[in-house]
C-alpha cells in the first residue's frame, strides 16, 4: 500500500478553483448530439449483430458473431454507466430510463450497479469502503491476501497469472449479482428490473437455442459472455488497481483523493471509444456528471492544474496500465508464495 497520508490537504479551495475553470469552459454542459450519435451507432451495431446471427444460422461461424456482440454489449454498458452519472440528460428520470433500457439489453441490474458504483466514487481505493476492492477471487492488499483461505488463497497466490482468465467469469458475475439484488429486493425498482432482467434471459436463450444446436448454443454463450466479461474487466481494471489505497485513518481532501487513486490511459480517439471514456478516469472521478465527449477537453486543463499544485497526475499507455495492474497483483500475492519458515 502506498502511503498518501502526507499529501497536502489544501482544504476545498483547490477543487473549487478547478471547478470554476471547468465551468468557465462549459465542460459540464450536456452533449445531446454526441449521445444521439452513440445511440444510433450502438443500435445499428446491435441490430447488425443479431441479424448476422440469424442469417448465419446453425453454424460454428456464429462464434465470430458472439465475439462481435461481446463488443457491442460492452458499448451498451458504457452508455448505462454514463446514464447512472447523469451525463446524458439533466433530469434523473430521463437518465434512469436510458440506464434501465441499456441494463435490459445486456442483462444487468441498473439499480444494483448504480448503488455500488456510487459507493466506489465516494471512496475510491479505500480498503474498507470501496466495493470494487471487495472481490472474493482477488486480493488488492497484502492484508486481503493473507486473509484468504482454501481455494481463494491459492488463487490470490497466483492471481497475476489468473487475472485475465478470471475475467472470463465477469459477465456471469454481473448477471448473478443483478439477479440476486432483484430477488432480494435490494434495488428500488425491483419489479421493473425483474421484468427487464428475466425478460432478457428468456429472449436471449430463446434466440440462441432456436437458431443453434444445443452444443453450438452452449459454446456461443460461453464465448459471448466470456469475451464480454474480459472486455468489461479490461475497461475498468486499469483505472485504479495498483494505485495508492486509502485506510480509515487517513484524512485527505476530495481533489487529492480522486487524483491520487486514479490512473488515466493515453491513446487518442481509438482508446476513447474502446474504453468508453473511462480512460479519462481522473477527470471522470473529479466530475462524474461531465459528458463523456467533454472528458478529453478537460484532461489537459486538469493535468496542468495538478502540475501547478505539485499533485502527482498519473497516466500511461493501455499496455502500461495492464502491466502495472499485474505487477501490483503479483506483489500482493508474494507473501503467499514465500517458503514457509522451518
Amino acid at each position: 500500500m502506498t502511503d498518501t497520508s502526507t499529501a497536502p490537504a489544501r482544504a476545498g479551495s483547490d477543487f473549487t478553483r478547478l471547478s470554476r475553470l471547468v465551468n468557465q469552459r462549459g465542460l459540464l454542459t450536456r452533449r445531446p448530439g454526441s449521445y444521439a450519435r452513440k445511440f444510433t451507432l450502438n443500435g445499428v451495431l446491435l441490430a447488425a449483430g443479431w441479424t448476422a446471427f440469424a442469417l448465419v444460422g446453425a453454424s460454428w461461424w456464429n462464434l465470430l458473431t458472439a465475439a462481435f456482440l461481446a463488443v457491442v454489449f460492452a458499448q451498451l454498458a458504457f452508455i448505462g454507466h454514463d446514464a447512472g452519472h447523469k451525463q446524458i440528460f439533466r433530469g434523473k428520470r430521463a437518465n434512469d430510463f436510458v440506464g434501465h433500457l441499456h441494463g435490459a439489453l445486456v442483462g444487468m441490474s441498473y439499480g444494483k450497479w448504480v448503488g455500488q458504483h456510487n459507493r466506489h466514487h465516494a471512496n475510491p481505493n479505500h480498503e474498507d469502503d470501496d466495493p470494487d476492492l471487495d472481490i472474493p477471487a482477488l486480493a488488492f492488499t497484502v492484508e486481503q491476501a493473507i486473509g484468504k483461505r482454501g481455494f481463494l488463497r491459492w488463487i490470490a497466490k497466483y492471481q497475476a497469472f489468473l487475472f485475465f482468465p478470471l475475467l472470463l467469469l465477469e459477465g456471469l458475475s454481473l448477471h448473478h449479482s443483478g439477479i440476486r439484488a432483484v430477488v432480494r429486493r435490494e434495488v428500488k425498482a425491483h419489479r421493473l428490473e425483474a421484468v427487464l432482467i428475466f425478460g432478457h434471459i428468456v429472449l436471449y436463450l430463446a434466440a440462441v437455442f432456436v437458431v443453434l444446436s444445443p452444443l453450438q448454443g452452449i459454446v456461443f454463450i460461453a464465448v459471448h459472455q466470456g469475451l464480454w466479461g474480459v472486455y468489461m474487466g479490461c475497461s475498468f481494471a486499469p483505472n485504479h488497481k495498483g494505485m495508492p489505497t486509502l485506510t480509515a485513518g487517513q484524512k485527505i481532501d476530495h481533489l487529492h483523493k480522486q487524483v491520487l487513486t486514479s490512473r488515466n490511459v493515453r491513446g487518442g480517439r481509438v482508446v476513447d471509444y474502446a474504453l468508453g471514456g473511462l480512460n479519462y478516469q481522473i477527470e471522470h472521478h473529479l466530475f462524474p456528471s461531465m459528458p463523456r465527449a467533454n472528458l478529453r477537453h478537460a484532461q489537459p486543463l486538469v493535468r496542468d492544474f495538478c502540475v501547478r499544485l505539485g499533485l502527482p497526475y498519473h497516466q500511461t499507455t493501455a499496455f502500461g496500465s495492464y502491466a502495472q495492474v499485474l505487477s501490483h497483483l503479483h506483489a500482493v500475492g508474494a507473501p503467499l508464495r514465500a517458503p514457509a519458515l522451518p
